[in-house]
């Protein structure tokens, strides 16, 4: 009886500690972050959110505004526009089909897109019947973008225009040509995600967001704060999105169309919280289980000129303080990374992309405090 009373203590004595831990690193990264914000309030907001389960942590914290012309206080919990995180979203919709056996990583992707996107690619001279799956996912089809200067001036002049998928794919067709033989060159173009998601409702019989929604099971990842504006409706409970700005062209995210960019590019909304569980949740295999479904995710399609970054399959590799990350960052400033090594994911908003530099800044110091932790 003494020896269990004994362990019972200890055990009580070391979450004790573990708590306490956690309680004085997040006083400390809530101090950094205010001091980062004090000297950069042209960053308009920041949130933070940590993911850390091992350490006892899982904390979100903000700071500035939400809405810089109102100054209406920023809150933690406020969701916020992830442009191109959606594209791991999106990986890890096509890998849980893979893991279904729906699909095939190698497979062409002719089969699996409608008749008139292949029409429409077929007489610019594309061959989807060479182009992969894994092509698209790491940006290496050779197809080029219909993001270019002139649609940025377009969506600046029009910023109400209601675009299609379908106009977007017709404009790759319209301002860019084929780059390359698949597997040859990288060109990081939203149009690769844009056909991943018309896979993705050719496999599920559903519209890509219902189909993302119920393969990766939103609600029992606890992603209750996720959705994609004007295509689903926002979650009863879930705040109000912030404003995400870009001073250089004097852009209010609240005063676009989201749909310039919406359509797997772009598109989901969600609190930083949500971002950071995703991320946690993938890269411990709570959502692709067979680690060799997930492991495609790091598969590396070597071209002569890579990006800046090596880049996966929706993913790409960043190091942060000596440590390599896993994640993917978004047009409005936003950023996920992933370390196995502390396990743990760190999701960031700055409000101001201009700003979005900062982001290093964050994520390097939370790593530093994470490491001063005692083993």
């Amino acid at each position: 009886m003494k020896k269990v009373f004994l362990s019972i203590i200890i055990v009580f004595t070391i979450c004790s500690f573990q708590k306490n831990e956690a309680q004085v690193l997040e006083k400390n990264i809530e101090k950094f972050i205010d001091s980062l914000y004090i000297k950069n309030k042209n960053s308009v907001g920041i949130i933070i959110h940590i993911e850390s389960p091992k350490i006892g942590l899982s904390h979100s914290y903000a700071v500035g505004y939400s809405d810089k012309n109102k100054r209406q206080k920023l809150e933690a919990n406020q969701p916020g526009l992830i442009a191109s995180n959606i594209k791991t979203f999106v990986s890890a919709t096509i890998l849980e089909l893979i893991e279904n056996k729906k699909l095939k990583i190698d497979q062409s992707i002719d089969q699996f897109l409608s008749n008139n996107t292949l029409k429409l690619f077929k007489s610019d001279g594309y061959r989807f019947e060479k182009i992969k799956v894994f092509h698209l996912l790491s940006h290496t089809s050779g197809i080029g973008s219909y993001v270019d200067d002139g649609y940025i001036d377009f969506v600046n002049k029009n910023p109400n225009y209601r675009w299609t998928r379908k106009e977007q794919l017709e404009r790759t067709i319209e301002v860019s040509d084929l780059l390359g033989e698949p597997g040859a060159v990288f060109k990081y173009a939203d149009v690769n995600y844009l056909l991943l998601t018309e896979i993705i409702e050719q496999i599920t019989g559903k519209p890509f967001y219902e189909g993302m929604r119920e393969t990766l099971n939103y609600k029992n990842l606890d992603l209750l704060d996720l959705w994609m504006p004007t295509l689903e409706n926002k979650p009863i409970k879930t705040p109000e999105l912030i404003h995400q700005y870009w001073d250089t062209y004097g852009w209010d995210s609240k005063k676009i169309d989201i749909s310039w960019d919406l359509y797997g590019g772009g598109g989901i909304a969600c609190t930083a919280e949500n971002l950071s569980k995703f991320a946690y949740q993938l890269f411990n295999y709570k959502i692709i289980q067979e680690k060799v479904v997930l492991d495609l995710i790091y598969k590396d399609v070597k071209v002569e000129k890579p990006w800046v970054h090596p880049y996966y399959m929706g993913i790409y590799e960043e190091e942060y303080s000596n440590l390599k990350g896993y994640g993917h960052g978004g047009f409005w400033g936003t950023k996920v990374i992933y370390f196995s090594e502390i396990d743990t994911s760190i999701a960031i908003y700055i409000l101001e992309r201009d700003q979005k530099d900062l982001q290093k800044i964050i994520i390097n110091r939370i790593i530093d405090f994470i490491k001063k932790l005692p083993n």
